[in-house]
């Protein structure tokens, strides 16, 4: 369909310069390429397949099955382009011939697994005995599935805590282990990605003790590096699989923007109240449509809007429309996926539950609330729309910075590449706590480095020095008590964190990393949990304990945050145009010293209050850059608001290069620095240890300082607004910012010069 169409069922027929619609672009349809099925596959699973109508392979799926057997694979082809049966056919074809043969399949979430057990369901010979082994799997059905399952469906965190320190109970398991399928791989990056790279190790190294060697075959949706993220994940050499053989259909592709309500303070109409409203359009239109979310309560919340304006269209109530998100029970959201699946359901409201390969039917339309922090994720979320027939892929904007970006600068989302997929196993605080883990497992010997890496011996006399390993004939092992890969948390860099409790119920909520906690659960703080707001009533340091009490008011908080960087080591370094640009470690101390209270609707400061909280030093990751002083402004406060908005500015744009969200960040601009002795900007991995983040930025500086300009450039606002400049967490509360100043500092930075040094002294960080 032309854009035409969509414009009309949206209600925007008309053009004008206040047009929500900013920008749009047609995707083609593609024919399918084929394949017969494989000769030599089984009689019974080749009846199978046929049975459900699969009479020929994708080309890419043919391809998988040829190369199973030969090498570890990694297959990045298009949403709904059944990646499934790539790891599927091999797998169950070698159990087929060989009922002995073992593989564990891995994902990122329990609802994947339940998904993928069904289409499992579907196809299995009588020599499958797959079972499902995580958290839910009842007490009493384990011994059997670690005895007799011959395909094993799990997450990293069962694995980690569960499977690998208890190998010995699985010992035929390990020893037949022949597949590791590892689904939805981009899900793996940052934090949580170095995690389970370890993870992923581990398990090598234990199968190596039953004398397997197990393949690898990967999933993951169009990334920038597929090849590498493998590599990193596991520490063995890929083949990759990136033609597309599945058939698609048209698909247009839209970038929308709610209209201005306030132009002095360039406030925009929620995207909540848009999307809405858009949702109801589509659903009254008969228009089977997904809209996603970035939080349980903006799900809910959109659902009721619309569901109301449904009601006053129909004339009666209305159930053609559901939400979907974390916080139902299984059977909830099993319910939800059939009926989305059998038709039933015309529209569904949902958080990124619904984002990853679950099977949901066909859908004609996908609508994405905000920008989901990732090229990747913002295509995979589209990806569920058109599936049969011609569909529509809309972005709608909020007001943050980089959503913002994206409309003045459309041709950037259309058309722009995914990111990379960072992630860094050998993470020095992460990467010793699962060494701890993998000498629980078993003493840690010469030969590891196959598995652990080449550095694991450096890392393990660490451990010696600090008392949680020992050292006797060569072999390192545990000098600690109890069950290490339970204070391993595979969500944070750190073990170390802190509960949140609910003061009228003692309902534990969840946990926030030590790290973050006196910026986010400090005595005061307005904190967000699963989309529900608490306040903050006590945070008692030496329990590792933040109280909390449900809180309806009308303000929220931001911390102000003294921050000093000392640059550790310079890693690497070059001239970039009229700076010296440099990366390495720097330890950063921090000290949350008060916080504002800030009206919702106007952003107007209601309150300062102080706090009396100790300071918190970490090593990480930094890029850092000096600049020339013929790029600087004379007025030292202009000088300090050009450097805090230029570093604003490129917080908020190296998510467009990595595959990260400016929550992952942190920054400091001064206009002097100690070491340096001049005019710096550090932009730093806000995780302990570092990620490789910044590393990324530091490649591409270029192209970062490029993005930056055009974010500030183009934003029509006077002085600076949260679509530019301004930034949700920055720790001196957005004070000094030069928006002008910012554009020219980095106007001038792209232009070549010469390096010298500056004399001033202050700092200003976030």
């Amino acid at each position: 369909m032309a854009i035409g169409h969509w414009k009309k069922v949206l209600g925007q027929e008309e053009t004008s310069v206040g047009d929500r619609l900013i920008a749009s672009k047609v995707e083609p349809a593609r024919a399918a390429k084929s394949q017969p099925l494989p000769p030599d596959l089984q009689p019974d699973l080749a009846a199978a397949l046929k049975g459900i109508g699969i009479e020929s392979l994708y080309t890419h799926q043919a391809t998988a099955y040829k190369w199973s057997n030969e090498m570890n694979t990694i297959v990045t082809t298009g949403t709904a382009s059944g990646k499934s049966l790539c790891f599927n056919l091999p797998t169950l074809n070698e159990i087929d011939k060989d009922p002995a043969t073992r593989a564990l399949y891995i994902y990122p979430t329990k609802a994947l697994a339940q998904d993928q057990a069904r289409k499992l369901a579907q196809i299995a010979g009588s020599n499958l005995k797959f079972a499902i082994y995580d958290g839910d799997t009842p007490t009493e059905e384990r011994p059997r599935i670690k005895k007799t399952s011959n395909l094993v469906l799990t997450n990293p965190d069962m694995l980690h805590v569960g499977i690998l320190p208890n190998h010995r109970a699985w010992g035929d398991f390990f020893k037949n282990l022949k597949v590791v399928v590892v689904d939805e791989a981009h899900v793996y990056r940052g934090v949580f990605g170095s995690h389970v790279a370890n993870v992923l190790r581990r398990l090598r190294r234990v199968a190596n003790l039953y004398g397997a060697e197990p393949s690898f075959i990967l999933t993951s949706a169009t990334i920038a590096n597929p090849m590498e993220l493998a590599e990193k994940l596991t520490g063995l050499d890929f083949k990759l699989i990136e033609k597309d053989g599945s058939a698609t259909q048209s698909k247009t592709i839209a970038i929308w923007n709610p209209p201005l309500i306030d132009e002095k303070s360039w406030v925009r109409r929620s995207a909540t109240s848009e999307a809405a409203e858009i949702f109801a359009k589509l659903v009254c239109s008969g228009v089977r449509t997904i809209c996603f979310t970035q939080s349980r309560r903006a799900t809910e919340l959109i659902f009721k809007l619309s569901k109301q304006i449904l009601e006053e269209e129909l004339g009666e109530a209305c159930d053609l429309i559901a939400p979907y998100r974390a916080g139902y029970t299984p059977q909830q959201r099993r319910k939800l996926e059939r009926e989305l699946a059998e038709g039933r359901l015309l529209g569904v409201i949902a958080t990124s539950a619904l984002e990853l390969g679950i099977d949901i039917g066909e859908l004609e339309a996908a609508v994405c609330v905000t920008f989901p922090g990732t090229v990747a994720s913002l295509k995979q979320r589209w990806g569920r729309a058109g599936r049969s027939g011609d569909g529509l892929a809309l972005f709608l904007a909020g007001e943050d910075a980089l959503d913002q970006y994206f409309c003045r600068n459309p041709e950037q989302l259309l058309d722009r590449p995914v990111e990379s997929a960072i992630l860094d196993h050998e993470n020095k605080s992460i990467f010793r706590d699962h060494l701890v883990c993998a000498a629980y497992e078993a003493p840690l010997e010469e030969g590891d480095e196959e598995t652990l890496g080449p550095r694991f011996k450096e890392a393990a006399e660490r451990l010696v020095d600090s008392d949680r390993l020992r050292r006797h004939s060569g072999r390192y092992t545990i000098r600690e008590k109890g069950f290490p890969a339970n204070t391993v948390s595979l969500r944070s860099a750190s073990a170390d964190s802190f509960d949140i409790v609910q003061k009228e119920t003692g309902e534990f909520l969840g946990t926030v990393e030590a790290e973050r906690a006196f910026k986010t659960v400090h005595p005061g703080a307005v904190y967000m949990h699963l989309g529900e707001s608490y306040e903050v009533t006590d945070l008692d340091i030496r329990a590792r304990r933040a109280i909390v009490e449900e809180f309806s008011g009308d303000y929220f908080t931001q911390p102000k945050i003294d921050t000093e960087i000392n640059i550790e080591e310079a890693i690497e370094s070059r001239s970039a145009r009229s700076v010296e640009l440099t990366f390495g470690l720097v330890s950063v101390t921090e000290q949350v010293v008060a916080y504002q209270k800030k009206s919702l609707a106007e952003r107007e400061v209601l309150d300062l209050l102080t706090l009396d909280l100790p300071e918190q030093n970490f090593l990480t990751q930094a890029l850092w850059f000096e600049l020339s002083p013929e790029v600087l402004p004379d007025d030292e406060r202009d000088l300090l608001g050009s450097l805090h908005a230029a570093e604003h500015a490129q917080i908020a744009v190296l998510p467009l290069i990595a595959m990260c969200d400016r929550w992952d960040l942190g920054g400091l601009s001064t206009n002097i620095h100690y070491q340096t002795g001049g005019a710096t900007i550090f932009i730093y991995d806000a995780h302990p240890g570092g990620v490789g983040i910044t590393r990324q930025g530091y490649r591409e500086f270029e192209t970062l300082s490029k993005n930056a300009l055009g974010l500030i450039s183009k934003c029509p606002c006077e002085s600076g607004c949260p679509s530019c400049v301004q930034s949700p967490k920055c720790g001196n509360l957005n004070e000094p910012l030069a928006k002008d100043g910012a554009a020219e500092l980095l106007r001038l930075m792209l232009v070549d010069s010469d390096t010298v040094t500056v004399e001033g002294g202050s700092t200003f960080g976030r």
